[in-house]
């Protein structure tokens, strides 16, 4: 495989902002490789060069200006903070701080802490085990068999300084369950509250009554009348079930499309995102220097070695330039390509949705463009497309295909489509079950066994009938 062609795959599969990032160091390495509009009408020849070194030479060191700070200097970077003491705080020193996480919180609480030096051992080895969320992921057990070769210590001690965790901020930390964790908020912020041991109750002993949502059990075993009972689910809402998520540190991602569709005069049309990458050309001021009978190199030479290497080095980096721009034109006319054959095929999904989409594999699109199944592959990996239902990964419009009575095929996307309106469409009290949905498919000519659509449902992150039943 030669390099050129390992170039052209390894950009194939970069994402938007990979190739950005790619196409940035590019031009930062390659003095031959440029944007088109970067380039200067007056580059410098030997002689101007020279001339400006000359100029710059007579330069003092420091120069007399009549000038304050404030006319060069632009404080917009600074950004104002009336609530702080100084006014202002350093937007630098802002943009490249991390943010806290959950653990590093938890931490720094326990070093101000007035425990113990063993105490605030146990301590960090309980925040070890919490997870994102805020949950301990270890029972107390596995906690103190860690500890117990090294300290000398009780398991009342672990217990008590598990305690201690949990009064830490924020409310309902370190829980070893859902019911645990509400139950340290409701005993934090509603000591007072009239329903307190009303909610209590339901919270240690109650819990499955309340992710059943079986709210006629929930009157009976805690004695509330309707009103009661709202008042008591409202309370209950107000409570994080995931304390530790407000420490998240995920970053947000941001999509940014390679392709656009749009429909014009009744025809899809797709274009590529001209945003993503620049507009790239040789050099011509140094590609010139190969082409000229004396050469601008010789000028700058001081030995016929000297200008050889430097002829060599401005041919290598025009000859990278060149296979860069070129691989750069064969990953968008490969693109381009892919999106349309999929557009042609899945115009049905443009029009109607996820339920028209029609079944389609990688090998059908490799053998409509005489390519490989692995470049197929590479294209539609990381590549969104901005249609007018919104934006998608090339790869969602593919799926595999289940046969119909009529002889005819669906897609996979279409059948999940079918089962998540169904459900969305259900009696809450009554929901269909994997079996019911299961028969409304074949009703519609579509055969798929029960454990099919249970995989559907699951993927969908859509809970069993038994889950969504709403008891009145």
């Amino acid at each position: 495989m030669t390099p050129q062609l390992q170039q052209a795959i390894r950009l194939l599969q970069l994402s938007s902002v990979e190739l950005q990032q790619e196409i940035q160091e590019v031009l930062e390495s390659n003095p031959l490789l440029e944007k088109v509009g970067d380039e200067r009408a007056d580059d410098p020849t030997p002689s101007e060069i020279e001339s400006n070194s000359t100029l710059t030479e007579t330069i003092p060191e420091e120069l007399n200006i009549d000038a304050e700070w404030d006319d060069v200097y632009d404080p917009a970077w600074k950004v104002k903070n009336t609530a702080s003491e100084s006014g202002s705080s350093d937007f630098i020193e802002t943009m490249h701080s991390n943010p806290e996480g959950l653990h590093d919180h938890l931490l720094w609480q326990v070093d101000m802490s007035n425990l113990s030096v063993q105490d605030k051992a146990i301590a960090r080895l309980i925040i070890d085990y919490i997870n994102d969320d805020g949950y301990l992921t270890e029972n107390l057990e596995q906690v103190f068999d860690s500890l117990s070769d090294s300290l000398l210590i009780d398991f009342d001690e672990v217990e008590a300084v598990l305690t201690f965790v949990q009064n830490l901020g924020p409310t309902g930390i370190a829980a070893r369950d859902l019911g645990e964790c509400l139950l340290l908020q409701l005993n934090k912020s509603a000591k007072n509250h009239p329903l307190y041991k009303k909610a209590a109750c339901l919270l240690s002993k109650n819990l499955d009554l309340l992710e059943k949502r079986d709210y006629t059990g929930i009157k009976r075993s805690l004695g509330l009348s309707s009103s009661k009972l709202e008042t008591l689910m409202t309370l209950i809402r107000s409570f994080d079930p995931k304390p530790g998520k407000i420490f998240s540190t995920e970053s947000a991602d941001y999509i940014t499309p390679d392709i656009y569709v749009r429909k014009t005069n009744g025809r899809w049309r797709i274009s590529l995102n001209s945003d993503i990458q620049p507009e790239l050309q040789v050099n011509h001021y140094y590609a010139d220097m190969l082409n000229k009978e004396n050469t601008q190199v010789s000028n700058t030479a001081t030995n016929p070695s000297q200008q050889q290497e430097a002829t060599r080095y401005i041919k290598d980096n025009l000859q990278q330039a060149r296979w860069f721009i070129k691989s750069l034109d064969n990953r968008n006319h490969t693109i381009v390509n892919v999106a349309e054959a999929i557009i042609e095929r899945q115009q049905a999904f443009l029009q109607y949705g996820d339920e028209a989409m029609k079944p389609m594999v990688l090998k059908d699109l490799a053998d409509q463009l005489g390519l490989h199944e692995s470049t197929i592959s590479r294209v539609t990996t990381h590549k969104f497309m901005h249609t007018p239902r919104g934006i998608y990964e090339f790869k969602h419009f593919f799926s595999s295909h289940v046969s119909t009575d009529t002889g005819g095929e669906c897609s996979a996307t279409a059948i999940r489509a079918m089962i998540k309106k169904m459900i969305d469409n259900e009696d809450p009290a009554k929901p269909l079950s994997d079996n019911k949905l299961t028969n409304l498919l074949k009703e519609r000519g579509i055969n798929v066994a029960r454990r099919t659509v249970a995989k559907y449902r699951e993927a969908l992150t859509i809970p069993s009938s038994h889950d969504r039943k709403v008891f009145a």
